[in-house]
């Protein structure tokens, strides 16, 4: 896989970087493909039980690559508009894959997060941001439409009207107005955000994976579903919880007196 996208698992963990510092980590094609690679890979990794996004340089990501924006100017129109349609694709399959895995997935976000940086940064699960982060959805200022499904996040982290603001506006949002929108969850010092990220990535990665999936599953779907059909849901999702390992270790634990060890199973 190129090198300006990189996958490492550890300890359960699996971190997926983006590597572009001198475009401020803006997609190529090639960090489209390996994000929906890597994140395919995680999904189905049984060894893997938590998933980090973040950047390379000290920025999470810029957005799509306005140079290669430039670039397809040359292009047909019909032309053009198959490009961009590709590259969508391959994105949205990722941003797919990280809503869908049944695993807790982080943005650890310093610097920019700009148009698909802010998709990829909210579509996580949790996102935990540096005090220098800052959200822009800047598409108006180049005169498009938003795309990676931050249409469909946004409105539901902050609201209808926040959600105009941001996309028609087009102004930076900082990472204390993000935590106080419902954006994000923490904010912590710029020298702090590796070991906090890594931190909360433990914490998830030594939890109950299962569950973890079934909860997500459940509060993911909780937006299409009427009261009745998410207590269905919700009614069969915990019976199956009952019959994992993980429920008979953290019931154990409890009566013990002990911190449970899960195991994911």
């Amino acid at each position: 896989m190129a090198a300006d996208i990189s996958l490492d698992i550890q300890d359960h963990i699996a971190t997926i970087t983006f590597n572009r510092p001198e475009a401020r980590n803006a997609l190529s094609m090639e960090m489209r493909e390996g994000l929906a690679e890597y994140t395919a890979m995680a999904e189905f990794d049984p060894n893997v039980r938590c998933v980090v996004l973040q950047g390379a340089g000290g920025h999470f990501m810029a957005g799509g690559d306005v140079k290669s924006f430039k670039e397809r100017q040359g292009l047909p129109g019909t032309e053009r508009q198959l490009a961009v349609t590709r590259g969508l694709h391959t994105l949205h399959y990722a941003i797919y894959r990280v809503r869908r895995m049944p695993k807790p997935v982080i943005a650890s976000v310093q610097g920019a997060a700009a148009g698909a940086g802010v998709s990829l940064a909210i579509a996580c699960d949790l996102v935990i941001a540096s005090e220098d982060a800052f959200f822009v959805l800047a598409y108006a200022n180049l005169g498009l439409s938003p795309d990676g499904s931050s249409t469909w996040f946004l409105p539901r982290a902050v609201g209808q009207k926040r959600a105009m603001e941001m996309a028609l506006l087009a102004e930076r949002i900082d990472a204390e107005t993000a935590l106080d929108w419902g954006l994000i969850n923490r904010v912590v010092p710029a020298a702090q955000l590796a070991a906090e990220t890594d931190k909360l990535a433990r914490r998830l990665a030594s939890g109950p994976t299962l569950a973890y999936g079934r909860a997500k599953a459940l509060l993911s779907a909780s937006f299409d579903n009427t009261m009745e059909h998410q207590l269905e849901l919700e009614g069969r999702s915990i019976a199956e919880s009952m019959v994992t390992e993980d429920h008979v270790e953290g019931v154990n634990a409890f009566i013990e007196k002990r911190t449970p060890v899960f195991k994911g199973r």
